[in-house]
């Protein structure tokens, strides 16, 4: 009797055991309508990463065109819509200058960051949401949704993509 119900009690074990490998299994297996050349090709960044991002958006925030700028390395990639340039770090001065001074006032409401880091160690990126409340020196106040997906190499920002959203205006 005794041996039947040590037998029955592992066979029950070893059928649960299987199936909870088994729910596992069904669970993860999706299929996605797109593939990618490299899935899960990411683990979570690194803070430093974040900080140093962030503390060049708020210098340029702070209308600090060269402290922002000493986050940057000598050769910048910058994407946005309708440019795609690599600049010099003195053609970024030049640019970053002339929209700062464009801007009376800059307001950025963080909503969220990430950092990310290739599996193989590589790329490293940060992405930041946020809304961007930006008065013109003629007194205009606008809202800009931005999504930034910054590269970081080195400890230096060396590609800057930057995507916008306008808000619909509001109908008075």
């Amino acid at each position: 009797m005794r041996k039947l119900l040590t037998i029955a009690v592992m066979a029950t074990i070893i059928f649960s055991c299987k199936n909870a490998e088994d729910k596992k299994e069904v669970t993860s297996d999706i299929t996605y309508p797109y593939s990618l050349e490299k899935p899960d090709n990411w683990d979570i960044g690194s803070k430093e990463n974040t900080l140093l991002v962030m503390n060049a958006l708020k210098a340029f925030e702070d209308n600090k065109v060269e402290d922002c700028l000493s986050y940057f390395a000598d050769t910048v990639r910058w994407r946005a819509d309708y440019m795609d340039q690599t600049l010099s770090k003195d053609s970024l001065r030049v640019a970053m200058t002339n929209l700062r001074n464009s801007i009376q006032a800059l307001q950025v409401k963080m909503g969220d960051f990430e950092s990310v880091i290739s599996k193989d160690k590589k790329d490293e990126w940060v992405t930041l949401w946020y809304t961007e409340i930006v008065t013109d020196k003629t007194g205009k106040t606008d809202s800009l949704a931005m999504v930034n997906d910054i590269k970081v190499s080195n400890g230096k920002i060396v590609e800057l993509n930057e995507s916008v959203r306008h808000f619909p205006t509001k109908k008075l």
